[in-house]
Protein backbone atom coordinates (compact mmCIF):
# COMPACT_ATOMS: atom_id res chain seq x y z
CA UNK A 1 0.00 0.00 0.00
CA UNK A 2 1.54 3.52 -0.96
CA UNK A 3 1.50 6.42 1.44
CA UNK A 4 -0.79 8.95 2.33
CA UNK A 5 0.59 12.39 2.32
CA UNK A 6 -1.64 15.55 3.82
CA UNK A 7 -0.37 19.05 2.82
CA UNK A 8 -1.20 22.34 5.10
CA UNK A 9 -0.59 25.74 4.54
CA UNK A 10 1.63 27.91 6.65
CA UNK A 11 2.51 31.71 6.24
CA UNK A 12 5.81 32.60 8.26
CA UNK A 13 7.28 35.94 9.06
CA UNK A 14 10.54 37.80 8.70
CA UNK A 15 12.25 41.23 8.94
CA UNK A 16 14.66 40.00 6.95
CA UNK A 17 13.54 37.79 3.73
CA UNK A 18 11.01 36.06 2.11
CA UNK A 19 13.44 32.91 1.84
CA UNK A 20 13.81 34.05 5.50
CA UNK A 21 10.07 33.61 6.46
CA UNK A 22 9.80 30.71 4.98
CA UNK A 23 12.88 29.02 6.66
CA UNK A 24 10.61 30.09 9.78
CA UNK A 25 7.46 28.32 8.50
CA UNK A 26 9.73 25.36 7.61
CA UNK A 27 11.57 25.13 11.26
CA UNK A 28 8.38 25.84 13.20
CA UNK A 29 6.35 23.08 11.98
CA UNK A 30 9.09 20.45 12.04
CA UNK A 31 9.17 21.01 15.65
CA UNK A 32 5.70 19.22 15.64
CA UNK A 33 5.11 17.72 12.46
CA UNK A 34 7.30 14.65 11.63
CA UNK A 35 7.93 12.47 8.14
CA UNK A 36 7.83 16.42 6.09
CA UNK A 37 8.70 15.79 2.55
CA UNK A 38 8.28 19.02 0.48
CA UNK A 39 6.93 22.12 0.27
CA UNK A 40 6.32 24.77 -2.44
CA UNK A 41 5.88 28.61 -1.80
CA UNK A 42 2.52 29.62 -2.84
CA UNK A 43 2.88 33.70 -2.34
CA UNK A 44 5.07 35.89 -1.11
CA UNK A 45 4.38 39.37 0.58
CA UNK A 46 5.22 42.01 2.43
CA UNK A 47 3.82 44.56 5.19
CA UNK A 48 4.95 48.00 4.07
CA UNK A 49 5.14 51.15 6.17
CA UNK A 50 6.30 54.53 4.85
CA UNK A 51 8.11 52.87 1.55
CA UNK A 52 10.01 50.77 3.37
CA UNK A 53 9.12 46.79 4.18
CA UNK A 54 8.52 45.86 7.45
CA UNK A 55 7.70 42.33 7.45
CA UNK A 56 8.11 39.72 4.74
CA UNK A 57 5.80 36.85 4.70
CA UNK A 58 6.02 33.63 2.73
CA UNK A 59 2.52 31.33 2.16
CA UNK A 60 3.93 27.91 1.84
CA UNK A 61 2.45 24.38 1.05
CA UNK A 62 3.89 21.61 3.35
CA UNK A 63 4.03 17.99 2.60
CA UNK A 64 4.13 15.43 4.90
CA UNK A 65 3.71 11.56 5.17
CA UNK A 66 0.74 10.45 7.48
CA UNK A 67 1.96 7.38 10.03
CA UNK A 68 0.44 4.13 9.11
CA UNK A 69 -1.28 1.83 11.79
Amino acid sequence: MGDTVKVITLTGNSTESWEDAAQNALDDADQTIENITGMEVESQTAEVEDGTIEEYRTTLDVAFVLEGR
